[in-house]
């Protein structure tokens, strides 16, 4: 064996390879490049290797080499045996019971684990079946073939292992303590508080996880007996019983989207779905009267799931899309409080932006203050991220809005109305749905420019005459023209902006969940030392603040740091990254504007800056929104369908009512 090309193997130098008395891992690398010689096709066609046909070229290799071997029964009693030391000498339980499982609960340690595998070389010096079955089966196409086996092949293969000698060594043994080992997780994992506090009480009523064991041990017991009957009446009884418990499992991410997701527990409740389907498996194969076509599925099975346990998207998408679809759902539930429908509603919309712009205005003297204090770059962008964190929260303290948080919010509540889009009445709804959601956005940016721009001048002008200087001055002022100008990377910085806005929406929707996951509202009503210290009304209050809260401090605070320390952390890797936030960049213009005086009208470079504001606006609310609708879309599964369908319906409403995409109908 000098080469360890699968091609440049033929199929008589490999049968007289065939040594039942060679080490464990020459054994073992013979079995791994059998398996390479049925995948892969040589030059010679007699071999099987390029015959046109519909079936699989491993299938039709498989076949010439029972051909083969069936004419020379010289090379057919070495292989049997060698196939049967193989199996005698491999532990083959973790073959069953462990091959496309999690050794730990917990989806962090799964990662790590797939990331091994992905990364380090496999070795064939193993007595593990189950880490020898990753070489046999690497490709995804290995599972294919295998679930094609048919009755013919497989009898002949029977055949062929009948042949070596002791070939009367029970097969069923390493099943079924694969078996008992699987019932044993499955029980350990739907006893444990995690999933049995989450489960439906009404399906745990026969406690059929406490009643697994017993009755395994008793089908088993009854197989070695001979007793068909007890067999028969076991085996339903089990059945019946994973069933139950598959039920039981099914109800917890019920009670998860109610109460809060936790992506270990989801991860959890997939694994024991996954092991009660081994089970059933083995058990087809047990108390099959003629088990090789079951054994074949099982093969097949095992090959597919070992190339998914590889797969690191396969798992991501898997266990996340639960939590995505509460996050967005949470953001949707947000959202709506930021759609405006009638004239109050947009009147209000405009008084409370104005209150944004208007502390935004404070912000950025705050942020020019921060600037002239020259501190070390990231201390500097750690403050001006405070900076930024305490306007944001002061601005939700008092009820106010600042316009870019609004489209990550809205975006989910958006795609909800998606969900029920059918007929011309659903499609006429979503147009009108969008007309709110496009007016709001523009009342909510209009109200913040308009108080920002004049207090940010006033602020300036009121300076200069008290203290016969403005508070930003000419240097300052130069800089932000020179920074914020349209000419430069000022849309890419926008964008990037947009990026964060949307991110700090799922930090949003992920530290609600986290909330009330644990329950931490109950946990602050009703703790014994808070109740003691506070009252029991006092108590309660502070629970309901947060839980109503908690969204809103968590979106704010991270979107305020990254604003502030992202661009300082970007420049320590040396990447020129910085944010552009529509609301903040117009009052640094408003306030370099009040330093040069009126002669500014008249720089090419302040008017480029003022051409940069509404693109500025437009990326910041563009970019946020359409990550989060895409998001909200992706975790419910929904599809636009017509998209050309719903283009027509909004571009027939701007030609005919433009003015409903702009202000509220009278």
């Amino acid at each position: 064996m000098a080469s360890s090309s699968p091609s440049s193997w033929d199929l008589t130098a490999l049968l007289n390879a065939a040594d039942a008395g060679a080490p464990l891992p020459a054994r073992n690398l013979w079995l791994v490049r059998l398996l390479e010689w049925l995948r892969h096709p040589v030059a010679r066609t007699d071999e099987g290797g390029a015959e046109p046909s519909g079936r699989p070229l491993p299938l039709l290799r498989l076949t010439h080499l029972l051909n083969v071997l069936e004419r020379h029964p010289e090379h057919a009693r070495p292989v049997a045996q060698l196939l049967l030391a193989i199996w005698r000498e491999m532990h083959a339980v973790g073959l069953f019971a462990d091959v496309g499982f999690a050794p730990r609960m917990a989806l962090w340690s799964e990662l790590l684990n797939r990331l091994r595998l992905r990364v380090l070389p496999g070795t064939v010096d193993t007595q593990e079946l189950a880490e020898l079955f990753v070489l046999l089966f690497p490709e995804p196409e290995d599972a294919q073939w295998l679930s094609q086996l048919d009755a013919a092949l497989l009898q002949r293969l029977a055949a062929l292992l009948a042949q070596a000698e002791g070939s009367g060594h029970s097969w069923r043994e390493p099943m079924q303590a694969g078996l008992t080992a699987l019932i044993s997780a499955v029980r350990s994992a739907g006893l444990s508080g995690a999933l049995r506090q989450r489960m439906d009480a009404a399906l745990l009523q026969n406690q059929p996880f406490t009643q697994l064991a017993s009755t395994a041990e008793q089908l088993l017991a009854a197989q070695a007996a001979g007793d068909s009957a007890l067999l028969h009446q076991r085996l339903q009884l089990l059945r019946a019983l994973l069933d139950d418990c598959r039920s039981a499992a099914a109800s917890v991410p019920r009670h998860l989207e109610q109460h809060g997701v936790s992506v270990d527990i989801v991860f959890e409740v997939e694994q024991m779905q996954a092991r009660i389907r081994r089970i059933e498996a083995l058990l087809d194969c047990l108390v099959a009267p003629e088990p090789q076509r079951e054994l074949a599925r099982l093969l097949a099975e095992l090959a597919r799931v070992t190339q998914e346990r590889r797969s690191l998207r396969t798992l991501f998408a898997r266990h996340y899309s639960l939590l995505a679809r509460k996050v967005t759902e949470r953001s949707a539930e947000t959202g709506e409080h930021y759609i405006t429908r009638t004239r109050s509603e947009y009147r209000a919309m405009l008084l409370s932006a104005a209150g944004g712009g208007a502390l935004m205005a404070i912000t950025t003297f705050v942020k020019f203050g921060i600037a002239a204090l020259a501190f070390p770059a990231f201390w500097a962008g750690f403050w001006a991220g405070a900076n930024y964190a305490a306007s944001f929260v002061a601005v939700q303290l008092m009820h106010w809005t600042v316009a870019t948080k609004q489209p990550a919010m809205t975006a989910p509540a958006l795609a909800q109305k998606l969900g029920s889009l059918s007929g011309e009445k659903g499609l006429e709804e979503f147009v009108d749905e969008v007309a709110h959601l496009l007016r709001s956005q523009m009342a909510g940016i209009v109200g913040n420019l308009c108080a920002v721009i004049p207090l940010v001048l006033a602020v300036q002008l009121l300076s200069a005459w008290l203290l016969g200087t403005p508070l930003v001055g000419a240097p300052q002022a130069d800089y932000v023209l020179h920074s914020l100008t349209l000419l430069g990377p000022t849309l890419a910085f926008a964008a990037f902006t947009g990026v964060l806005l949307f991110s700090s929406s799922l930090i949003a929707g992920w530290a609600e969940n986290w909330f009330v996951l644990y329950r931490l509202d109950a946990a602050i009503a009703w703790n014994p030392r808070l109740v003691a210290r506070l009252g029991q009304p006092r108590a309660q209050r502070w629970a309901d603040w947060w839980r109503h809260n908690i969204s809103g401090l968590a979106a704010n605070v991270s979107l305020g740091m990254m604003l502030g320390l992202l661009p300082a952390l970007a420049a320590f890797f040396g990447l020129p990254i910085e944010v552009r936030h529509v609301t903040l960049s117009t009052g640094q213009i408003a306030a370099a504007a009040g330093a040069l005086g009126l002669e500014v009208l008249h720089q090419p470079g302040f008017w480029w800056c003022v051409a940069a504001i509404p693109l500025t606006g437009l990326l910041n609310v563009g970019v946020s929104f359409y990550l989060a609708f895409k998001l909200a879309l992706r975790s419910k599964g929904l599809q636009v369908a017509d998209r050309a369908r719903l283009r027509r319906a909004i571009w027939q409403r701007l030609r005919e009512q433009p003015r409903s995409f702009l202000l509220p109908p009278r």
